[in-house]
């Protein structure tokens, strides 16, 4: 699974660090880093951060390849 993050819209909330700490990880106090090749044990953790996320910054797998949301 491939991701990409809207850094633009990403607000620092950081659920997504919570919730797959291997994928991401906050740079600071509120610069987002993360691997855009999920490893595939990560994947189920990476889908719940990305559903978490309060403004939907996460884009995941098609939405990746397709250019967005």
């Amino acid at each position: 699974m491939r991701i990409v993050v809207d850094l633009t819209r990403c607000q620092g909330y950081a659920q997504c660090v919570f919730l797959a700490p291997r994928v991401f990880h906050l740079h600071g106090e509120e610069a987002l880093l993360y691997d855009p090749a999920v490893p595939d044990d990560q994947c189920e953790r990476v889908r719940q951060a990305a559903a978490a996320c309060p403004v939907q910054a996460i884009l995941l797998g098609e939405e990746v390849s397709a250019g967005g949301r």
